[in-house]
């Protein structure tokens, strides 16, 4: 069965009533290729840090506004992006995501400075947008509730595939290749997505979905831009200067009215009410966490692969992809999903979570000095992500009416977007500061560790800005994995209360 074939004013694609759509694993395939290309952008240029550091001479927060500037503009559009899928038609906005993404990816790879590159991640950002909104979406309309949690189980798969196999390929290409490379190989998959896209999925929307608030868009993009660019810039310019505190104070004010806009409007771009429900707001808080801990750990990981224990990009790249391959199997096998049916919802959660807590913090205690203790904190990151990711998405889209099935992936891809570029902030303020701290009397004020390590003039002081930079890697993964903690406490707390108040209802 064709697209062509479905009922453009339906919120259900054909075949659904028998079950699920007769061709839903095939598109799932689809749209899972469409994911993870998006994804892989999120990791994928951490290998090209010392690349772009010498040939650009990128600064350290240079090099975070280039990781940070896609997914900052991913995280202010997806609500939007939702909200414009469910009312236009997801098959659209897949389809539009996919031509806009090759095109930021053609000009990010013959991109010239940092400005340059920068710019193009943040359009790169918007294509993204559409395509993370969508493709979670669509699993929900063509997969009924019976088959409905395996398959956002693959789907979670390959989104953590995303994040966690970028530096594996992109450290396979810069083996061959110059940088540029890593965008390159994504105009390929695109107009493969592109055909595919067209050829199999259907349409599907909500024919009273709400306009798009783009007033939102923006004070949630400028909101959360403030207080990124303030956590950025404190360890260069100091947490009291006028910069950082103008810059947050900035952030949480337009944040606010974010929050008071969407109070008042009709059409909000993300309902307020959807906070009242526990689910929502656990599941919410401990996507944001994970996404935190997963994605400000890679972006320390390959750093310290590279600068401290002395491995190539490839070579840093093969190091993490047991992180990769623990996800993808676990999910694939459907163990998530088991233990999802088997334990509920809070604990699943709560045991995914405490797993990744554990995996950072025997990263930052066994791999400092070595690769084998952080294997062992790569696999245990692993089968925290795998168990605790399909989870909390599930979550999120049962706490949302299915006519609003864009919103909810823009929920969902909203948190783990900006729970991936906050962890790459704050971990790495952390260790901007940390490394700054200890760094040798002749390395004073050096921005990155290249500089620094080329500002020492002796053996003894290379190897202490070696060790400084170390330091900072595990400070900042113990924070991590306290963040993580806290958040897999919190989140099943708050979750079991919400399940006994929904009983208690029942009953009564």
């Amino acid at each position: 069965m064709t697209a062509q074939l479905a009922d453009p004013t339906s919120d259900t694609p054909p075949g659904r009533q028998s079950g699920g759509h007769p061709q839903r694993w095939l598109i799932l395939g689809v749209i899972c290729l469409a994911q993870l290309t998006v994804l892989l952008d999120n990791t994928i240029l951490n290998v090209a840090i010392p690349s772009l550091t010498e040939e650009m001479a990128a600064s350290t927060a240079d090099v975070q506004w280039m990781i940070n500037a896609y997914s900052l503009v991913q995280s202010g559009l997806l609500l939007t992006a939702g909200n414009a899928a469910d009312r236009y038609g997801r098959k659209k906005m897949l389809v539009a995501g996919l031509a806009l993404f090759g095109i930021g990816s053609l000009l990010a790879s013959l991109a010239q400075g940092p400005g340059q590159l920068i710019a193009a991640r943040a359009g790169m950002g918007i294509g993204g947008a559409l395509l993370m909104t969508t493709t979670l979406a669509v699993v929900v309309q063509i997969f009924d509730e019976g088959e409905r949690p395996k398959a956002i189980g693959v789907w979670g798969a390959v989104s953590s595939l995303g994040f966690a196999a970028g530096p594996l390929i992109g450290g396979s290409l810069l083996e061959h290749f110059w940088w540029g490379s890593i965008f390159l190989i994504n105009l390929p998959v695109a107009l493969l997505g592109l055909a595919a896209v067209v050829w199999l999925v259907p349409e599907s929307k909500n024919p009273t979905g709400d306009r798009p608030d783009l007033l939102g868009a923006l004070l949630s993009t400028i909101g959360m831009t403030g207080v990124v660019f303030a956590i950025i810039s404190g360890p260069e310019h100091g947490w009291t200067s006028q910069r950082v505190l103008l810059s947050a104070f900035v952030g949480v004010v337009v944040l606010t009215g974010f929050a008071l806009w969407e109070r008042r409007i009709p059409h909000p771009m993300l309902d307020m009410h959807f906070f009242r429900d526990r689910r929502f707001v656990g599941a919410v808080g401990g996507g944001i966490l994970v996404a935190f801990g997963m994605g400000g750990s890679l972006f320390l990981l390959t750093q310290h692969l590279q600068f401290v224990l002395g491995y190539d990009a490839l070579g840093a790249g093969l190091r993490t992809a047991p992180l990769a391959l623990v996800i993808v199997a676990l999910n694939l096998t459907g163990v998530g999903a088991r233990l999802l049916q088997k334990l509920g919802t809070p604990v699943t959660i709560f045991c995914g979570m405490g797993l990744l807590a554990l995996g950072l913090a025997l990263i930052a205690t066994l791999g400092a000095d070595g690769y084998g203790g952080m294997l062992l904190g790569l696999v245990g990151m692993g089968a925290g992500i795998a168990v605790s990711m399909p989870a909390m998405a599930t979550a999120i889209m049962s706490a949302i009416p299915p006519e609003k099935a864009g919103v909810g992936a823009g929920v969902n891809g909203t948190l783990t977007e900006f729970g991936n570029g906050l962890g790459v902030a704050v971990l790495g303020a952390v260790l901007g500061s940390r490394f700054g701290a200890l760094l040798p009397a002749a390395a004073a004020g050096a921005g990155s560790f290249p500089t620094a390590y080329a500002a020492a003039r002796t053996d003894e002081e290379r190897a202490t800005v070696a060790d400084a930079f170390a330091s900072g890697v595990q400070t900042s993964q113990l924070v991590g994995a306290a963040a993580v903690l806290a958040g897999g406490v919190l989140t099943a707390v708050l979750l079991r209360r919400a399940e006994r108040s929904s009983q208690e209802i029942s009953a009564a």
